[in-house]
């Protein structure tokens, strides 16, 4: 029960931060934001506060922000069609920026408090060439193969792409450089090759926050491969999880503490982001796409035409997440 409680909580700061975003422009520049919906499917409960119908509904699959003229021609000067090409373009974005942002604060959080990892090593494991070369608890890496070192990410960085060739390391002990020759050792149960050091922590905002920006540059990356992948007809749906499968995640994540959990949060976030920025039907990422077409054509769809096939892509899209969750329900349970 708690492990559902505490995917409820995610699902829903995900949705109300997602649906915020979309809200708060909206109503910066003037719009009519008739419903700020949390979930999909009936409504359970609901509130009328001002112009807006505040609703919490039965399915914990999504949300949404229903806005004047968005799927519908209006004459109102408060519609969103009525408003500029930017404004509009600005109003579909909020959404998985302030999803993006999330993660990013989340992320910094989980950093700082765990330690941002240091060139400085803190262990060296005997089974591994690093020990057999000399290396020790302290040494500092300045360089590998002349590449001059910043982050302990560039170490494991040169490391995998070197994988068992000889790394000529360059370290610095009691104030005096060295360099040792290393050959990596390939670890079966990592799936990688290794050295065999563990490197220092340190506490720090400031190198949590850039961290955090570096590390969500990273996920983005590989979020966009893994969705390239599956476009190209190469990827593995087994790779995809739904609300199901992340109930799942939560309960084994959940067990180790709280840090754990914001760190899932944060991936899920920037995933939510990441995803509905790309042009699928019923998206934002779908929405940007008409505006673009609107801007090659010179005027616009017709709202109505529009409204059927974001409507039909929601369809679509909920007969997947269904698919999906039947996946999540079969490989976990």
């Amino acid at each position: 029960m708690s492990t559902i409680i505490i995917s409820l909580l995610i699902f829903g700061v995900l949705i109300i931060v997602h649906e915020f975003g979309h809200f708060s422009v909206a109503k910066l520049i003037g719009v009519k934001v008739e419903e700020f919906a949390v979930g999909m499917g009936p409504k359970i409960v609901a509130f009328q506060k001002g112009e807006t119908l505040y609703t919490l509904r039965a399915l914990p699959l999504g949300g949404f922000c229903s806005m004047l003229g968005e799927d519908q021609k209006s004459d109102d000067e408060r519609s969103l069609n009525n408003k500029s090409r930017l404004e509009r373009a600005a109003v579909f974005v909020a959404g998985s920026i302030m999803n993006i942002i999330l993660a990013i604060i989340l992320l910094s959080i989980v950093l700082y408090f765990i330690g941002i990892p240091t060139t400085i090593i803190d262990e060296v494991q005997k089974e591994y060439p690093a020990y057999q070369a000399g290396i020790q608890p302290g040494d500092k890496i300045i360089s590998i193969n002349n590449q001059k070192i910043k982050t302990y990410n560039e170490i494991q960085e040169i490391i995998n792409n070197n994988k068992n060739k000889a790394l000529n390391i360059t370290i610095q002990r009691n104030n005096k450089t060295k360099n040792i020759m290393v050959t990596p050792k390939y670890d079966k149960n990592l799936d990688r090759y290794r050295i065999g050091i563990s490197p220092g922590y340190e506490r720090s905002v400031t190198r949590a926050v850039i961290s955090s920006f570096e590390e969500s540059i990273f996920l983005t990356k590989s979020i966009l491969e893994v969705l390239g992948q599956l476009l190209i007809g190469k990827g593995n749906l087994n790779n995809l999880t739904g609300p199901v499968g992340v109930i799942a995640v939560v309960n084994e994540t959940a067990k180790i503490g709280i840090l754990p959990v914001l760190l899932l949060t944060s991936q899920i976030s920037l995933n939510l982001g990441i995803f509905n920025l790309l042009p699928i039907p019923a998206l934002d990422g779908s929405r940007l796409l008409f505006l673009i077409i609107e801007v090659l054509r010179g005027k616009p769809l017709s709202p109505e035409k529009e409204g059927l096939f974001h409507f039909v892509g929601l369809m679509l899209l909920m007969v997947f997440a269904i698919f999906i969750a039947y996946r999540d329900v079969v490989r976990f349970f």
